[in-house]
């Protein structure tokens, strides 16, 4: 994953208004997710930071940093389908799942960069529709 010159502008521009700490953790996050998954590509959409594998952002979806007024949000537009065995995925939804971060130590977790990584390999084409 590559920077163009106005990358690091456009990220800052869309963490203006939130709090020291947020924006702090969402820039630790970014650097956790961009290491986790170095193939993928970062757009900025939905008022957040959107990692996917080129194929879309939903279909080739990886995931996602949302920023909250108190914590930064990483979401996974497949996370129903991604293996959980600490039971860190939060949410109702059909197949979107998250983890709230409060503070580093709730993302760098081996855990963590696992589900990341079984972002990268899923395919949305493997699980059959109802």
């Amino acid at each position: 994953m590559r920077d163009k010159p106005d990358d690091l502008a456009a990220v800052a521009k869309l963490m203006e208004g939130y709090p020291d700490h947020v924006c702090d953790l969402a820039w630790e996050l970014r650097e956790f997710v961009r290491a986790a998954a170095p193939e993928a590509v970062e757009e900025i959409r939905w008022k957040g930071l959107c990692y996917h594998n080129g194929e879309g952002i939903v279909k080739g979806s990886i995931c996602g940093i949302g920023l909250f007024e108190d914590h930064v949000q990483l979401g996974f537009i497949h996370g129903a389908f991604l293996p959980d065995p600490e039971g860190l995925l939060e949410g109702d939804r059909k197949a979107k799942r998250f983890i709230r971060i409060h503070s580093a130590k709730d993302f760098r977790r081996a855990a963590i960069k696992k589900l990341i990584r079984a972002a990268v390999d899923f395919d949305p084409r493997s699980v059959e529709e109802p």
